[in-house]
């Protein structure tokens, strides 16, 4: 069996929305995929981001997520990466994902809700997860130990632009600098920007900037990457909804950018909003 498995970048947080919002970004890894009869043991290959960096044996993330499916066969894989490493774009939960969706095909299962808990269960959280499974819009959340989430389109007027920089950024580094409780004035400003964020995303881009305000993790997060703090203030103070991508370093940005902000050391993509979420294509 051999098929080729496409899986979308995404955004989390979108500022207000911590753990729990998520959108699928036109940015693709594709892991081409071979299992079952007449293969043998485990082969690997990386093209792009994380090459000569990332294991290939056992523990390579892509593999581990397989393995947590049930497969226990022979498996060879061909990673070609174009997400960014520890950039705050979901390249781990494309992994995660591309693995799963990978180990549902090798067993003949159909993807269900059961996808998104092994998925969501190596992070914590199922926001990218869900993201790059569905693709658009997602809310996510946990019911005790399941996780769940729901998808929407974008409204076609959502023109997400990142901002990526050279430096890396790790999500356990950066959570460790969240408070472990916060007043009670910013959970409440967080819930009704979040709740206005899923407005504005699905139906009117035009309350953006009000919705992507934070009070939850950003501005705690500063010491870890304060460039993308300072291109995010310039650009509100500009009138362009902006916030940090997932867990950073990326910025992402809503509109056009104004000249006058200084972008030096940021790699600047437009980017649509992928609709479609994971793909699975066979190949000959």
């Amino acid at each position: 069996m051999k098929f080729l498995v496409s899986v979308p970048a995404s955004t989390a947080n979108l500022g207000s929305g911590f753990d729990a919002l998520g959108m699928a970004l036109g940015m693709y890894d594709d892991v081409e995929v071979a299992g079952g009869e007449g293969v043998d043991g485990l082969s690997i290959t990386v093209d792009g981001a994380g090459s000569g960096d990332v294991p290939l044996d056992e523990t390579h993330l892509v593999v581990r997520a397989v393995r947590a499916t049930g497969y226990t066969g022979g498996l060879a894989l061909k990673c070609r990466n174009t997400i960014p490493h520890a950039r705050g774009l979901g390249s781990s939960a494309a992994a995660i994902v591309a693995g799963v969706v990978a180990g549902f095909t090798l067993t003949g299962r159909e993807l269900d809700t059961d996808a998104l808990q092994i998925a969501a269960e190596f992070e914590g959280h199922a926001d990218n997860a869900a993201a790059s499974l569905y693709g658009g819009v997602v809310v996510a959340w946990s019911e005790g130990e399941r996780y769940r989430a729901v998808r929407t389109d974008a409204d076609a007027r959502v023109r997400p632009v990142v901002l990526i920089p050279a430096a890396e950024s790790s999500t356990k580094t950066t959570r460790g600098l969240l408070p472990a409780e916060v007043p009670h004035a910013d959970a409440a400003h967080a819930a009704g920007r979040a709740a206005l964020a899923v407005h504005a995303l699905t139906r009117d881009p035009s309350v953006l900037l009000a919705a992507t305000e934070d009070r939850l993790h950003q501005n705690y997060r500063e010491p870890a990457w304060p460039d993308t703090v300072r291109v995010i203030n310039d650009l509100r103070k500009l009138g362009v909804p902006a916030c940090v991508s997932g867990a950073g370093p990326t910025v992402i940005a809503f509109g056009d950018l104004p000249a006058e902000v200084d972008t030096h050391g940021f790699d600047v993509r437009r980017l649509d909003v992928d609709a479609a979420g994971v793909r699975v294509r066979p190949l000959d």
